[in-house]
C-alpha cells in the first residue's frame, strides 16, 4: 500500500459500535445520559440471533448490540475497553469498497454487507488498521 491519501467520501462518522452482556441495562443507562433507541433489530451471528440498537442524542450515535447467550463470556471478559468499531457514513458503498481494495486496504468482507437495520437497511464493509482495528464504512440506503 502506497503512502498517498485515498480519496474515500467520507460525510461523518456514523456511530461507535459497543458490544454489551444486557441490552436492557445498556440501553437504560446510555438513555439516563439522555440518548435515545432510534433503531432496534435482531441479527444473525453463525446461526444464532443477536441484537442491535442503535441510541442516539443529538448527532451521535452509538450502537449498542448484545452477541448469542454462548460469545457473552468473551465480551464480559475483555480489559482494555468494549469499544468494538468505528463507523463513517459514506455516501456510495460499492465507491468506497472499491476504492479501497485497489488502495490495497485489508478488507475482511468480499463485497459490502447487507442488513434490515434502519427503514430501507444499510450494507457496510470494515477494512483493518496496522493494528488490527476496525474501521467500518457504512451506508444507510
Amino acid at each position: 500500500m502506497k503512502d498517498e491519501v485515498v480519496n474515500v467520501d467520507i460525510i461523518a462518522l456514523q456511530h461507535v459500535g459497543i458490544p454489551v452482556t444486557d441490552i436492557k441495562r445498556s440501553e437504560a443507562f446510555y438513555r439516563k445520559l439522555g440518548f435515545n433507541n432510534v433503531m432496534q433489530s435482531p441479527f444473525g451471528n453463525k446461526g444464532e440471533e443477536g441484537i442491535c440498537i442503535m441510541m442516539k442524542r443529538g448527532s451521535v450515535i452509538i450502537e449498542l448490540y448484545q452477541l448469542p447467550e454462548k460469545d457473552l463470556v468473551e465480551i464480559a471478559g475483555r480489559k482494555n475497553g468494549h469499544i468494538d468499531h468505528i463507523a463513517f457514513d459514506v455516501p456510495d458503498i460499492a465507491q468506497a469498497f472499491t476504492t479501497l481494495k485497489n488502495a490495497g486496504f485489508d478488507i475482511p468482507e468480499n463485497s459490502p454487507v447487507f442488513l434490515h437495520f434502519w427503514e430501507k437497511g444499510c450494507k457496510y464493509f470494515y477494512i483493518l488498521g496496522p493494528d488490527g482495528e476496525r474501521l467500518e464504512f457504512n451506508q444507510r440506503l
